[in-house]
Parts: structure tokens; sequence; C-alpha cells
């Protein structure tokens, strides 16, 4: 029955193939390394110092903030596509991704069938109506046909949800590279602070133009440091043995459907949290919306979320392949594993040790840029957007701006640097959240996910909308959003980290999206009803 599982699953997702056989012998492991060499630190060091470089190139055709939080609107669709799935994978997908094919199972590539649905839905049914106004923040389209307040709440979730996002990605980053020197987690603040710092730096002088090159020069090296990994693992093996032909006894059950809330992932919740979260994050969210009002219209921004999604799925496939490699090679040598490490429990643990410790000198530098530039692709883009929004809905919304456009830019860079500033203090607290990065991620970077989504969906397409209405749904939404992901905690006595909550975070968008549009557009009736009758 679990081997018939396996193979619906690769069906599912075009993988049924025949995997290579290996070598008739089986080699030595691969040499261990100490950690990273000094020559890898120089990559590293050449590569930070390479972005700063870019973002000061940038800032020098800055004339006003159209330029610098826009690209004046008129930027390359296929950087755009590419910057939007930069943005959106970051460390956290890096990382997460091969540990949860090693550690729970591949049910998790289901998401991938999505993607043509959700560029149908936001691609033709929502860019449509958002490029036919060109705004700067997001949310001012909602101040039209919700009024101010609704539309100074939609920008205080979206700068909570980006701070949390940021703080969170810059934190696994910082505990991955921990696991990689072989020192313990005291170091995590030194090495968030450097992280941080350089994206920060680029980011506030370059703007969105350094945002979207240093994204596409690090997609690059996402990808190619996957690539490195499952060569280096195929080449020593001698061949594809490491591709499973059978459910793995390390993963988890993971049924089509189930009718329990607690079991952990499902097909068809994969493709629903998916689907939604994609939609509401392509919808609602600034980083998104940022970035298609940087294109010249409709058809372009559509382009761009064409590739955003194709890209998307390439990587995804290949990161799912890292996962297997991983699991194949450590499995052929358990010797290999670090003392103190499960390979169930501590699956995200495996990619940067085996990065740090198996790559040859260089290479590990190479994959460590990588990593170090998924977490600066979010940050860069989240503190360019968040200083967006806070200029536009906040400070130009009550004429409190600076009278020139140079003041406004220096005011910008100077609000981007502060909002970076904050992300890395407030990083310190999410080791406290249990789960794996992918658990850990849902329970509280997309709590307010859906809720944001919810209040463009309300103001563009019901008409009988009252902002009362929304603000009810708003409220009840992110409350069911937090209800099922501290599940566990709230209504299980003596919790522990461990257990499974008695509600599966994948249920967080599909249960939080529902009660919001439902509660909303009710309340709303009964007021549009009571205001016509009155």
């Amino acid at each position: 029955m679990k081997s018939i599982r396996f193979y619906l699953t690769l069906i599912t997702i075009l993988f049924l193939q025949s995997p290579l056989s290996a070598a008739e012998t089986i080699p030595d492991p691969l040499p261990v390394n100490k950690g990273l060499h000094p020559i890898d630190w120089v990559i590293i060091a050449f590569y930070a110092v390479s972005t700063i470089f870019l973002g000061w190139y940038f800032s020098r055709g800055q004339e006003d903030t159209s330029e610098y939080f826009v690209g004046s609107g008129q930027m390359n669709p296929i950087l755009i596509g590419v910057s939007l799935f930069a943005t959106l994978l970051s460390t956290i997908t890096y990382l997460s991704t091969p540990g949860e094919i090693l550690g729970k199972g591949p049910v998790y590539l289901v998401k991938d069938l999505a993607m043509p649905f959700i560029f149908i839905i936001v691609g033709f049914v929502m860019l449509p109506v958002y490029m036919k106004q060109r705004v700067t923040s997001a949310y001012e389209l909602l101040e039209d046909k919700l009024g101010l307040g609704i539309r100074l709440l939609g920008a205080i979730m979206f700068i909570g949800l980006r701070l949390i996002w940021m703080s969170l990605l810059v934190f696994l980053t910082a505990k991955a590279i921990t696991t990689m020197l072989n020192v313990d987690e005291t170091w995590i603040p030194y090495i968030v602070l450097s992280t941080g710092l350089v994206a920060i730096i680029y980011t506030s002088l370059g703007g969105l133009r350094a945002v979207v090159i240093t994204d596409l020069i690090q997609t690059i090296l996402l990808f190619g440091g996957a690539l490195l990994v499952i060569a280096t693992i195929t080449y020593h093996l001698g061949g594809f043995s490491w591709f499973p032909t059978e459910w793995n006894e390390n993963w988890d059950t993971q049924p089509f459907f189930s009718f329990d809330p607690s079991t952990r992932v499902t097909y068809v919740g994969t493709f629903l949290s998916i689907l939604i979260w994609y939609v509401a994050t392509s919808c609602g969210d600034q980083v998104s919306v940022q970035r298609f009002m940087s294109t010249k219209d409709a058809k372009t921004a559509r382009k761009s979320l064409a590739i955003q999604l194709t890209v998307s799925v390439v990587v995804s496939l290949t990161l799912a392949m890292v996962g297997f490699a991983l699991l194949g090679y450590f499995k052929e040598f358990p010797n290999e594993i670090p003392a103190g490490i499960d390979l169930k429990k501590d699956a995200d643990k495996f990619f940067p040790h085996y990065i740090a410790y198996h790559l040859p000198v260089g290479i590990s530098g190479c994959v460590v840029s990588a990593m170090f530039a998924a977490a600066m692709s979010s940050i860069d883009s989240g503190v360019n957007s968040i200083t967006a929004v806070v200029m536009t809905d906040f400070f130009d919304r009550f004429d409190r701006k600076p009278q020139t456009e140079r003041g406004h830019i220096l005011s910008a860079r100077l609000l981007a640097f502060g909002i970076g500033a904050i992300v890395v203090m407030a990083s310190s607290v999410m080791g406290s959240i249990p789960g794996n990065i992918t658990a850990v991620t849902n329970k509280t970077a997309n709590l307010l996910t859906t809720p944001i989504f919810c209040l463009f969906f309300f103001a563009l397409f019901i008409p009988f909308a009252r902002p009362a209405g929304v603000l009810v749904g708003t409220v009840l939404g992110t409350a069911t959003a937090v209800l099922i992901a501290f599940s566990g905690p709230i209504f299980v006595p003596n919790f522990k980290p461990t257990d499974l909550d008695p509600i599966s975070f994948q249920w967080i968008p599909i249960a939080a999206v529902t009660v919001n549009l439902a509660s909303g557009s009710l309340v709303s009736y009964l007021i549009a009803s009571f205001e016509k009758n009155r």
C-alpha cells in the first residue's frame, strides 16, 4: 500500500521514471571536511561586497520615489518574474523543501499541480483589475471602496506580516550556518547581524532596481547550489541509486485525504493550501503587487507571473531531488550522520551539514552564498516594500513627506535601514516556536496572508461590502488562523513540541479564508440591507 501511494505521488507530479542503476560497487563515503575553508569565506565575502556595490551603482540614477519603489513602472517582466520567485522562495523554502522531503515524504510536491490554476486566477481574474490603477502601495486600492480605516488596517497587517517573515528567515539562515560551522546557537545573533546588514545596505541604497538585479543573481546561485549537491552525490554513488523506488521507512503516512484534522499533510490539503496561499500572496502582499505595478500593463504583469510560477516549479522539483539524494546518501552511509542528529526529527539540518562538510572547497562557499542570497532576497524585498507602504500610506497620505524628492528618497533610505534593524532584533524570539521549518513558517509568517487578501477581495469583488463587515471578517478570520496554528498549546494539556497538533497547519489558509469571507459578507449584507430599508 505504501508503494502504491508513493508511485501515485510521482505520477501526479510527472516524475514517473525508471531510476538509473547504481554502480555495482558502492564507493566509500565522501571525505569529510572540517567545515568551511578560508577559500569559501573569500567567496562569501566577495558576494556580499558585490551586492553592496550594486546597491550603490543603482542609487546614482534615482531622482524620485517612483524610480526607488517601482522602477518608474517600466521594468523588464522577465526580471520581475524571477524577482518574484526569489522573494517568495527565500531561505525558508530553500532549507525546508529538502528537509520536508527527506524527513516527512514527497507529498509536498503536489503543490506544483496548483500552479496552472494560480496562473489563471491571478493572471486573468485579478491582475486586469489591479493594473487599471497605478499605485505605489497596494493598500491605496482599499481606500476608495472601504475607506481610510481599512486602508490603514491593510497596511499595518502587511507590515506585521513582513516583519515576522523576515525575522523568521534570518533566524533560520543563521541557525543553518551554525550547523555548517559546528558551533552552538549562541552565534545566531552575530550571523543574523551580518546577513541583515548586507541586505539592508544595498536595499536602502539601490531601491527596487537593486533588489530585482540581485534577486536574479541569487536565483542563479540557489539553483546552482542545489544542482551541485545532486551532482556530487550522483557522481559519488555512480548513478541514481539514491532515487527512491518505494515508500521510505523514514517518511510519514501521507494520505490522499483524511477526515482526521490532525493528519499533518494530505494530497488535497497540500493542493488547496498552496493554491490559496499563492493567490492571497500575489493579490494582497505589497511585495508582489509592487512588482506587478513596476511592469507596463496587465499583459506584461501576467508574463512576469508566468515566469515566476515556471521557475518555482523547476526549483521546487530540483530541491525535492536534493532531499531524495540526501536521504539516499545518508541511508547508504549511516555512519556519516553527525552525532546527536536524527534522520527524521532533525531532517532540516542535513542539507546545511552536507554543504559544509561534504562538498569540495570552493563549491561550499558558492552554496553558502546561495543560502545567504535566499535570505537577502526576502529581506531586501520586504524592507523595500515596507518602506513603500510606510512612506505612501502614512507619511504621504497625511502630508508628512519631505518637501523635495531628494529628501523623500533620503527618508525612504533611512526608514529602510531602521526597518532592517527591527528585523534583526525581532529574529531572536523565533527559536521558541515548535515544529520543522515548514510548520513554523505556516504558524507564524503565513497567519496574516489570507486576512490581508480578503481585504482586497471585499474591496474589488464584493459590491455590497461595508467597512464594519470587513472588519468583523478580518477579526474572525485571523482568530481562526491563530487557533489552528497554536491548537496544540491552546487545547491540549501538557502539549509537547514533538506532539502532533490536533488541527494540522495545512488547514490554516483554508479555514481562515472561508471564515473571513463568509462572516464578512454576511455582516456586510445585513448592513447594506439595513441601509437600503432605512
